[in-house]
């Protein structure tokens, strides 16, 4: 555990439990199909999170080649969750626009 400071250490597990907690928090805060954009949303941060333990793990066994793995797994998870992160906002956009009527329907 040498190879982070204290200092980076606690930010580092201060994150991945906020990230968490932002999860938790936003899944059990947003009520039924009213806000489907939302619980999409929380779904979607899981790589991202996936992706910090990853990071935090390698750190902490040393960065340490035989877990050299986990470098790729961060990079692939962190990908994934920005792609996932960007179509669950593109979604919950979508469905907070208001429908506009249509030719017919006026």
């Amino acid at each position: 555990m040498h190879e982070l400071s204290l200092g980076t250490w606690w930010i580092h597990w201060a994150s991945v439990v906020e990230w968490l907690a932002a999860i938790v928090l936003i899944q059990r805060r947003s009520p039924g199909l009213q806000f489907a954009g939302m619980s999409v949303f929380s779904l979607a941060m899981v790589p991202a999170l996936i992706s910090a333990m990853a990071a935090c793990t390698w750190h902490l066994y040393d960065n340490s080649e035989s877990l050299r793995w986990l470098v790729t797994l961060q990079a692939f998870t962190t990908l994934i969750g920005n792609c996932c992160l960007a179509l669950a906002a593109a979604y919950g956009h979508a469905a907070s626009v208001p429908a506009t009527p249509t030719q017919d329907e006026q």
